[in-house]
């Protein structure tokens, strides 16, 4: 088990990278597996002392739900951007600032928070308060960026706050 640890520190990370990796070169083969899951067991290695304290994902069924909820989010956001662009005029628009205060306390889970908001299309996460305690996020179009704060704290916040705390 000792030794299993030793090649593998962070087998999470070492799976996902060879799943991206394979992903990655169009044409999944022996060699691209090969390769990616070479790839997954040096970086981890590599990069271990950097990740002194590793987050411990908590509720394994909460991260499965956050990825499709996410999935949905980014296909939904993609149709209503492209319907804002291509029929809402400029002066009707009503690009937003939005602040949220975070009840997160975890590096990975605000990274993870600030990453998925970045990744919808229309929002940007743009900057961390200096204690970490609220993110400000710019919006395409938020007629109520209250609204826009609420649904972030609900749909994704809540959901990271089960898997990371």
């Amino acid at each position: 088990m000792k030794l299993l640890r030793r090649i593998f520190p962070h087998p999470h990370l070492s799976f996902l990278l060879t799943i991206v990796w394979v992903l990655l070169a169009n044409a999944p083969s022996l060699n691209s597996l090969v390769f990616g899951l070479l790839l997954g067991i040096v970086i981890p290695f590599i990069t271990q002392p950097y990740w002194p304290d590793r987050p411990v994902l908590r509720n394994w069924p909460m991260v499965v739900e956050y990825i499709l909820v996410v999935l949905w989010d980014i296909v939904m956001a993609n149709i209503t951007v492209a319907r804002i662009i291509l029929f809402k005029p400029d002066a009707e628009r009503q690009p937003n600032w939005v602040s949220i205060p975070l009840d997160l306390r975890t590096p990975e889970a605000i990274t993870v928070l600030a990453g998925t908001i970045t990744m919808t299309p229309g929002t940007v996460s743009c900057d961390l308060s200096a204690q970490g305690h609220c993110l400000l996020v710019h919006c395409l179009d938020a007629p109520d960026p209250a609204a826009v704060r609420d649904q972030i704290k609900q749909r994704y916040e809540r959901r990271l706050k089960e898997i990371f705390e």
